[in-house]
């Protein structure tokens, strides 16, 4: 039955920042994220090795070439994501999950919630997208 209750939680600006609830709904949902992508990458590698049976013809080769260099691409970002739910899991520990790195004012539970690995409130992220904007422009 708890768990029902869980499952239906959604957390709220009406109660404090941060509370175990919170906390727990949030490290339930990075897992739940990681786990996801992990069986993702164990059935792609097993299909690429499956795919990885001698292609007579050239193109048929080069194709699965391509494929297989979009899914390796695909999997580096995975694995850089996982980096990052691994990094917001230790700062639910730590205490500091929730919390703009720049300012220290709480993220917004709706950008959490959209964004469970975000380190910056949406005021932050915006200010530090157009600073690369204009060095980029540069």
């Amino acid at each position: 039955m708890n768990e029902l209750r869980n499952a239906e939680y959604v957390p709220t600006e009406d109660e404090p920042f941060m509370n175990e609830r919170q906390r727990s709904y949030f490290r339930t949902k990075l897992l739940r994220w990681k786990s996801d992508i992990l069986k993702e990458a164990r059935e792609t590698l097993e299909v690429l090795q499956q795919e990885s049976a001698n292609h007579p013809d050239l193109a048929d080769r080069a194709s699965s070439e391509t494929d297989r260099a979009i899914e390796l691409r695909a999997r580096d970002r995975q694995r850089k994501l996982i980096s990052k739910i691994d990094a917001a899991l230790q700062r639910i520990e730590e205490g500091t999950y929730g919390y703009c790195e720049e300012t220290g004012e709480p993220i917004s539970l709706k950008r959490l919630d959209a964004r469970p690995i975000a380190t910056l409130s949406i005021e932050a992220q915006e200010r530090h997208e157009r600073r690369e904007k204009v060095y980029r422009d540069d």
